[in-house]
């Protein structure tokens, strides 16, 4: 009897011996899966819309978005509300889907005669970006030009909302 007892005891044990390494493996495994977790957790997204307020029709634009603090970084960008620039604009899309966009130029032109090109207040692009959640963005936007079917460059006021 002693015998049998010893070794039920011994598998017993090795049985507990084996839980212990499973149960260190799983505590481990999920230690490391936290990680990326807490690294998420540590941006926020952001849209913004860029706005032209034009006193006369807008055939062409270009502004640059950049962050005086640093943590900005554009993940995309879509065209805005007028038909005349109903595709995307122009920007490095290999540096944006590279993750090296912490600043861009964006453009867009509409060279067809006879376009209905828009006036006043018109949103001409939204820029997705992602910032460190622990600082607040500085987003600086700088109209770089606007100018009209002529080619002429117009007195343009530019202007950004976060959403």
């Amino acid at each position: 009897m002693n015998a049998i007892l010893r070794r039920q005891i011994k598998l017993a044990a090795a049985a507990l011996l084996g839980i212990a390494a499973c149960c260190a493996v799983l505590a481990q495994q999920v230690e490391r899966s936290a990680a990326p977790l807490a690294a998420e957790a540590a941006v926020r997204f952001a849209s913004i819309d860029v706005v032209i307020d034009a006193p006369e029709p807008l055939a062409a634009w270009q502004f640059e978005l950049s962050d005086g603090n640093g943590s900005m970084l554009i993940v995309g960008i879509e065209n805005g509300d007028s038909a005349a620039f109903a595709d995307a604009p122009y920007f490095d899309l290999d540096a944006v889907q590279a993750g090296r966009a912490e600043r861009i130029v964006v453009a867009d032109f509409n060279a067809s005669p006879g376009a209905d090109l828009p006036q006043g207040t018109t949103r001409i692009a939204t820029v997705h970006v992602r910032y460190d959640a622990q600082t607040s963005p500085d987003y600086q936007l700088r109209l770089m030009a606007a100018g009209n079917a002529a080619g002429e460059p117009i007195d343009a006021a530019i202007e950004l909302a976060t959403r």
